[in-house]
């Protein structure tokens, strides 16, 4: 019997966010749900960076939610140009308390309350070339089946053994 897991005991739960931000994905991901879509948290891209929510739809289009919870976090972040080449679409989603006029007047917004969350404005499509849609696509493939391994490996801890 291994001493030392290669799986966390919690794998669903990333530790990085904030209560406030888990707030605004709540919320957003119960949008999406009501929009069929699935949804991966803290998805890594192969540009290095991290996505807070890649949504992929029936269609097999992507679209990346960027959390950004003040103002603050907003004007430190300016990563989110680097998401565009990663999807269809790209939302900012925040909360009540953030003044909606910091975000690109270009790039879609939802609002978050974390029970439900509302589209104010949509975000301009712009559709992935056919090589990076497939790689996305199984990109997001494999993190779900890992992720999903993951837990029913915590839930189980006989399935470690």
């Amino acid at each position: 019997m291994p001493l030392v897991s290669p799986f966390s005991r919690a794998p669903l739960v990333d530790g990085r966010q904030s209560e406030r931000a888990m707030m605004v994905r709540r919320g957003v991901q119960r949008l999406m749900i009501a929009h069929r879509v699935s949804i991966l948290p803290e998805m890594p891209l192969k540009s290095g960076r991290r996505a807070d929510l890649v949504c992929l739809s029936e269609k097999g289009e992507f679209t990346i939610v960027e959390i950004k919870t003040s103002i603050e976090d907003f004007r430190v972040d300016q990563k989110w140009p680097d998401y565009l080449q990663h999807c269809d679409r790209l939302f900012f989603a925040t909360h009540p308390g953030v003044p909606i006029d910091i975000f690109p007047a270009d790039q879609g917004l939802i609002v978050s309350d974390g029970y439900a969350a509302e589209i104010l404005r949509e975000a301009p499509e712009t559709k992935l070339g056919a090589a990076t849609r497939r790689a996305m696509t199984v990109r997001f493939a494999r993190l779900s089946a890992d992720r999903l391994l993951q837990a029913e490996w915590a839930a189980n801890p006989f399935m470690t053994d």
